[in-house]
Order: structure tokens, then C-alpha cells, then sequence
């Protein structure tokens, strides 16, 4: 329901494909604070960072199993849409 209520605050240019974000927001949720101690908050986090922290998962420089997986899979534009969405979220 968040995540439905947001977009609406969203530029369209950086609404991810609902099940893109669907696969981050079981893990960082849909308001960008997650659930878990061991997996950090996107909510407001900086954009560059993240970026940086997706090309690393991507090519395996930063090793996490499920984050390789995902980054893996994701294409440019779903990778710049995720980012902006949790950057834009306010952080807590």
C-alpha cells in the first residue's frame, strides 16, 4: 500500500517496474527501512553510493550471494529507477 501511495510522489522517469521493486523491498522494504539488523536501510541513502554498491555486486567485487543474483538480472534503467526510488524515500 506504501509503495502505491509514494509513487504518486515519484517523477514517472524513476518508478521501478512493480516487480522489480518488489524483489529489493522483500529484503530493504517498500519504504526503504528494512526489517532485519544485517540488511542496511535505503531509505534516503545517496545516490552515487548505491550506484558504486550495484556495479560491485554486479561484477562480484563486493560479495554477497542474493545481491549478485539480483544486480545480475537487473538492467541499467531498473538499476537507475531502484536507485532514485530509495534515495528520494525519506530516511529515518
Amino acid at each position: 500500500m506504501f509503495l502505491t501511495l509514494f509513487l504518486g510522489c515519484v517523477p514517472a522517469l524513476a518508478q521501478p517496474r512493480g516487480a522489480v521493486i518488489a524483489s529489493c523491498a522483500a529484503c530493504h522494504g517498500e519504504d526503504g527501512i528494512a526489517r532485519e539488523a544485517d540488511v542496511p536501510h535505503l531509505a534516503g541513502q545517496n545516490e552515487a553510493y548505491m550506484l558504486n554498491q550495484m556495479a560491485n555486486f554486479r561484477n562480484g567485487s563486493r560479495r554477497h550471494p542474493e545481491m549478485r543474483f539480483i544486480a545480475r538480472d537487473l538492467g541499467p534503467q531498473d538499476i537507475k529507477d531502484i536507485i532514485t526510488y530509495y534515495a528520494a524515500l525519506p530516511a529515518r
